[in-house]
């Protein structure tokens, strides 16, 4: 049996996952972007303080970058405090996470270290390795050249041949380079034609240097561009009157692709209703794979009342997020039904818009008497205030003890003031949840929320997710 400081310890563990699930220090509906820093500060320095191993492996779950990149940097600044056991976990969990974040969210955690004079010889080790494990420098010292540089001299490092190193420091010194991408960086200063061979955000500097119509540049480019970056100007490419730009929509994220669907007016949605909804398809059917209809009865309550608009700075993130649910449900379960709280029933068309009657929609989603309930909410439930933790709390203790149906609350929002993610009810478990794409893991981490498994079993399932995530990256070496 767990003891007191054991069951503190766990709930501590969980709340900081929700934040550094849900929070990326911006501004959110309820609270400003100052409020979610300190909030988050504190969670960071608390966590490692006290529990500096399980801080550590909270890498391993599905936590966004912004958190896993501030995790690093706390480590690799406390070296001195770790023991040498510590290290060494330590770095192991951090070298597989860091080949899981994006290259410009890691040139800016060494700039970040740079800047801080952390320069131990764990840190330089770490930049080291990471560096030697990627694919093509030179693509990096063409589209990151900044970056790689300060990284570089932080670590003390030499580049891998004398030919990038010329081109890191000095670029436009040598007459020609051997290596294909560094000649056609070169080329592009006097060379229209060339620019179009680099990768899109440094064909972009040299479009506008040789004021080449903007766009010519993106039908021209296209073929360059990630699928990220093609959904991201497929909409202004069209303002702008061109056709060359189209994402494929199918391959995209699913959380990814619902925040592009919902940036669309009303009418462009209707009008482009079948190819929408079949790329939110095949996107959640990716999801799923192979528990593609294995979830049984399952019914979702959506949050689409005015409060999911975000913020300027998460503009309908948290409506995305219930959208890219929706979806993903639909595909795991073997019956699906969604009630979002407007009441709407065409979830393509859905905006941010009203009330938050979470109580009520419970009560109705309740009544199709589903083996599994999944609320996505914020948790401001207020149409009346307090009805869905009183639906709850009934359901739980007095017409379903036996917890026939599973209920789980994922919500997408940081609360600041109170250090986690708001809650419905302490009767049923919360999880923060930031990609629709992780719901089925945070199904699963919800029932240690729940208190009936302690630290012991969270402590597992933590070392069970490292390893997973440590087997992954061992397999991708080898290939």
């Amino acid at each position: 049996m767990d003891s007191y400081g054991d069951l503190i310890a766990a709930d501590d563990v969980l709340l900081f996952v929700n934040a550094a699930i849900t929070s990326t220090g911006q501004r959110e509906f309820h609270s400003d972007a100052g409020e979610q820093r300190l909030s988050l500060d504190f969670l960071h320095a608390y966590m490692l303080g006290n529990y500096r191993d399980l801080y550590a492996g909270v890498l391993a779950l599905d936590i966004n970058d912004h958190n896993a990149a501030l995790i690093i940097r706390r480590l690799l600044e406390t070296t001195g405090e770790a023991t040498a056991g510590q290290r060494r976990s330590e770095g192991r969990l951090i070298a597989c996470r860091l080949a899981t974040l994006p290259p410009q969210r890691v040139y800016g955690l060494f700039d970040a270290l740079r800047r801080a004079g952390v320069n131990n010889r764990r840190t330089r080790a770490i930049m080291r390795d990471w560096l030697a494990a990627r694919p093509d420098l030179a693509f990096d010292a063409v589209k990151y050249r900044s970056g790689l540089k300060r990284a570089l001299r932080h670590a003390h490092l030499a580049p891998a041949t004398e030919e990038l190193g010329a081109f890191v420091f000095a670029p436009l010194t040598r007459e020609h380079y051997a290596t294909p991408l560094l000649e056609t960086w070169r080329r592009a200063h006097y060379e229209q034609a060339a620019l179009y061979e680099l990768p899109y955000t440094a064909a972009e500097g040299f479009a506008a240097k040789h004021g080449i119509p903007r766009d010519v540049f993106l039908e021209r480019i296209a073929p360059r561009m990630t699928r990220l970056e093609t959904l991201r100007l497929q909409e202004s490419a069209h303002k702008t009157g061109t056709t060359g730009v189209q994402a494929d929509l199918a391959r995209m994220p699913l959380t990814r692709l619902a925040t592009y669907v919902l940036s669309l007016p009303v009418k462009d949605r209707l009008r482009r209703r079948a190819e929408l909804t079949h790329a939110l398809e095949s996107a959640a059917g990716r999801v799923a794979g192979s528990h593609q209809g294995s979830w049984g009865r399952v019914t979702a309550v959506l949050d689409d009342s005015f409060s999911t608009f975000g913020s300027v700075h998460k503009r309908r993130r948290p409506l995305a997020v219930a959208l890219a649910c929706h979806y993903l449900l639909a595909a795991l379960a073997g019956n699906y039904t969604g009630l979002w709280t407007s009441g709407r029933t065409d979830a393509l068309l859905t905006r941010p818009h009203g009330p938050t009657p979470v109580g009520r929609r419970i009560l109705d989603a309740l009544d199709t008497t589903p083996s599994r309930l999944v609320i996505v909410s914020d948790g401001w439930d207020n149409a009346p205030p307090g009805l869905a933790a009183e639906v709850l709390r009934i359901w739980r203790t007095r017409l379903d003890p036996g917890r026939r149906t599973s209920i789980v609350h994922l919500n997408p929002v940081y609360d600041a003031a109170d250090f986690d993610v708001r809650r419905l009810s302490p009767t049923v478990p919360t999880a923060g949840v930031r990609d629709a794409e992780d719901l089925p893991a945070l199904v699963e981490l919800a029932q240690f929320a729940e208190g009936r498994t302690g630290l012991a079993e969270l402590i597992t399932y933590m070392d069970t997710r490292a390893a997973r995530m440590m087997g992954g990256r061992n397999q991708e070496r080898a290939r």
